[in-house]
């Protein structure tokens, strides 16, 4: 098995660890960071034991592309992607080098610090989700009021700001613009909503003119020396659904671009979503595979490397 097809679960770099999420491993690089993204994923907040191989390279060269695609909107952390570890070099100092090892080509990225805002900013495009839920029971979405008669999956008359909590665990929560001021201050609020409604209009009609359609997605922001910029990740099936425009039809949920496949088959295993989750079975873990490598493709034009 090849180092791109081979499930990457952890990473142990002699370098400090900043910080290890569900999905990334983040390690200090000095003043910058050095972002692995592996292949773990999790479900109903819990990490499963096995991975899906190539969703790290996937989320990493699609957060790539979309940086690269948006920094013109909003400037973003992203320095440099690691294409040759050799790259490395001009970070380190001669002392601190070591045998980089192979997998990090590709699936990581070098990166600006930057204070993170504990907000997770979600844009709606489509009814769908915990939206389509809270629309059947009350007529809004996240408190705002929508016309009646909308099915789901359908359009939205206008994007919605939707923000929520960024939960370290549990699920996150709604938040209101007057309680993001109240955190980050009316200005950097104001422009984290308008730059998060900037950057899911261009996606979205990006992504349109090549038979995706971006339902919804969230980005974080960070400051760096005090200006708002982009960081963590961007417009990947982790953090945004995506549909195939071919196979949308208004009335029913849609297949996504993401690990639906995983969801629906731990729903019916029975599990209780309390850790540890289950194993996955091998067909499950090709199928959501083959979702991640199939987004890239359609939106990039690319395959994977």
């Amino acid at each position: 098995m090849s180092i791109n097809s081979s499930v990457l679960m952890k990473t142990d770099l002699p370098l400090p660890l900043f910080v290890r999420g569900k999905v990334r491993d983040t390690y200090g690089l000095g003043n910058l960071l050095l972002i692995v993204a592996t292949d773990r994923i999790s479900a109903f907040d819990s990490v499963l034991p096995c991975g899906i191989p190539d969703k790290g390279l996937v989320l990493n060269q699609l957060s790539a592309f979309w940086f690269n695609k948006t920094r013109n909107l909003v400037p973003n952390h992203l320095i440099e992607t690691v294409n040759d570890v050799h790259c490395l070099d001009s970070y380190l100092p001669p002392e601190s080098r070591f045998a980089y090892p192979p997998y990090l080509s590709e699936r990581s990225m070098i990166v600006n610090k930057a204070k993170r805002i504990p907000v997770e900013c979600v844009v709606r495009g489509y009814l769908s989700g915990s939206a389509w839920a809270e629309y059947q029971k009350l007529g809004t979405i996240f408190g705002e009021s929508l016309p009646k008669g909308l099915k789901e999956s359908q359009e939205l008359p206008q994007p919605l700001f939707t923000p929520t909590t960024k939960a370290e665990t549990g699920h996150d929560l709604p938040l209101s613009m007057d309680e993001i001021k109240r955190l980050a201050g009316e200005a950097i609020a104001e422009e984290m909503k308008e730059k998060s409604l900037a950057i899911y209009n261009y996606a979205r009609n990006y992504a349109q003119a090549r038979g995706i359609i971006i339902a919804d997605t969230k980005m974080e922001f960070g400051l760096n020396d005090d200006k708002l910029i982009l960081i963590d990740e961007l417009l990947t099936p982790d953090s945004s659904r995506l549909w195939d425009a071919k196979l949308y039809r208004i009335g029913q949920s849609q297949p996504s671009y993401d690990k639906q496949p995983v969801r629906d088959w731990l729903v019916q295993s029975g599990w209780n979503k309390e850790p540890p989750a289950p194993m996955l079975p091998p067909e499950i873990i090709e199928a959501t595979a083959r979702r991640y490598r199939e987004a890239y493709y359609r939106l990039t034009a690319k395959e994977i490397s």
